[in-house]
């Protein structure tokens, strides 16, 4: 890893911290430009700058002097006046600002499958930031997870969170689609040793199992001994019933075009795992405390 310190964007969010955790570790320097600055415990070894698209020379400042540039940047979903279209020229503005600085490297995490023929429009944004990425004159390797889980993840601890208290849970269709997901531990994994190649490579960050997604439902059910009735039901039906569940507890469960996009198989890859860990593993090591707590995807970005 060249340069004196590397740089982490939101080292205190989900996998940016993992990134940066396992940079300490490792005995690397790190700084964070972040957009939630007062994340930062009191004491943490982070050094911590502002995330601010609107001063490109800002951000340029606090790229200078990098080796690694791990970029972790986007948002899941529209909220207000920030859309993919909105993340697409951040991203654009935050590879600038690195080639600017002289960054010797960018890791930049992406998505299965992006496509600029995608109609959705978080593939397509993710397709647009890797060309604007590939042109910006700055080495770089892309990791391509699809689903994340371990530590505070979002997807399966909410999955498990509704079979504790509902009497019945969902699935659209027939919940045949596989998932393909990878223990963000495996990921950061994947992260630092992207940025300790000298080579430019697109890689799929994925995990040894691919669970269809009712088979998998059912596995946590079980897992955690919940009484709930998974059920197939149209769908038409999913998006509609996850934004009612979104206003009760203040959040966004699941889009419509997540959902969709799923069913197309674009959380699910054919190639070779990349990380270690098996989901069914996981689930079982930790069936007592998941879906324990609601995790707020708002709270956590917007909040």
């Amino acid at each position: 890893m060249p340069g004196g310190f590397d740089v982490v964007t939101g080292a205190f969010s989900y996998s940016g911290a993992a990134i940066a955790r396992d940079l300490l570790a490792a005995g690397r320097r790190v700084r964070t430009v972040t957009g939630h600055p007062g994340r930062a415990v009191s004491g943490t070894p982070i050094e911590v700058r502002p995330l601010d698209f609107a001063d490109p020379a800002g951000l340029t400042a606090s790229l200078r002097g990098a080796g690694t540039l791990y970029n972790t940047y986007w948002v899941r979903f529209p909220k207000g006046p920030v859309d993919h279209r909105t993340a697409v020229a951040n991203s654009r503005t935050l590879f600038h600002a690195a080639r600017d600085a002289g960054v010797a490297r960018i890791v930049h995490v992406s998505i299965t499958h992006p496509s600029a023929a995608s109609p959705y429009s978080y593939f397509r944004g993710k397709a647009e930031v890797e060309r604007i990425l590939g042109e910006a004159g700055v080495p770089y390797a892309i990791l391509r997870p699809a689903i994340l889980f371990g530590g505070e993840g979002v997807l399966i601890n909410n999955i498990a969170w509704l079979l504790r208290r509902l009497p019945v849970f969902a699935v659209g269709g027939t919940g045949a689609y596989r998932i393909r997901p990878v223990h963000i531990d495996d990921l950061a994994r994947l992260c630092l040793a992207a940025g300790s190649s000298a080579e430019t490579y697109t890689l799929d960050a994925v995990g040894p199992e691919r669970p269809a997604f009712y088979e998998l439902v059912c596995f946590i059910k079980d897992a955690i001994g919940s009484r709930s009735r998974v059920v197939r039901v149209p769908g038409a039906l999913i998006p509609a019933a996850a934004q009612v569940l979104g206003w009760a507890v203040r959040d966004t469960l699941l889009t419509g075009d997540e959902y969709r996009a799923m069913a197309d198989g674009l959380a699910d890859t054919d190639g070779p795992a990349t990380g270690q860990a098996a989901l069914t593993g996981w689930i079982t090591e930790n069936k007592d405390s998941l879906g324990r707590r609601y995790a707020n995807e708002i709270d956590r970005h917007f909040r």
